[in-house]
């Protein structure tokens, strides 16, 4: 009965090869895991990157947001964030129409022709009631100005 191929005494426990360790990982995984730091390192400095960049966009929102800041600061305001963005010798000598030009070419949603003037007369008005969309437009420039664009 021994040779019997259905004889239980013939049975033996099934031998399993140890599990596969998970460290230290092969290879290719440790290529995939440096390119994804390196990505991550890229996408952080990117980001720090501009929002350092941006750092004089907040400030004067932070000015204008401030309750004590007269409107008549305001085109001293929009004037300063001009002078970060685009050189002091296209930026610092416009006034009148060369100034509303500017204002109304480095806009994302084009302004009213003469809204430019209207915010540098802020500055010789003592009308400070009238100033809602002014302000409002003044702070539509600050935020959304194509650096690109002008002068």
């Amino acid at each position: 009965m021994k040779d019997d191929a259905g004889n239980l005494d013939r049975m033996h426990d099934l031998v399993l090869s140890p599990p596969v360790p998970w460290w230290p990982p092969t290879p290719g995984w440790w290529i995939v895991i440096g390119c994804a730091l390196l990505l991550l390192t890229i996408l952080c400095l990117s980001m720090f990157i501009r929002h350092q960049a941006n750092r004089y966009r907040r400030e004067a929102l932070a000015i204008l947001d401030d309750p004590k800041t007269p409107p008549a600061l305001w085109p001293a305001i929009l004037k300063r964030c001009a002078l970060a963005c685009w050189p002091r010798t296209k930026v610092a000598s416009l006034t009148g129409e060369t100034w509303d030009r500017f204002y109304r070419k480095s806009a994302r949603d084009v302004p009213p022709e003469g809204m430019g003037n209207q915010i540098e007369e802020l500055a010789f008005s003592t009308r400070a009631n009238e100033s809602g969309a002014l302000e409002t437009s003044a702070r539509g420039w600050i935020h959304h100005h194509r650096k690109e664009d002008a002068p």
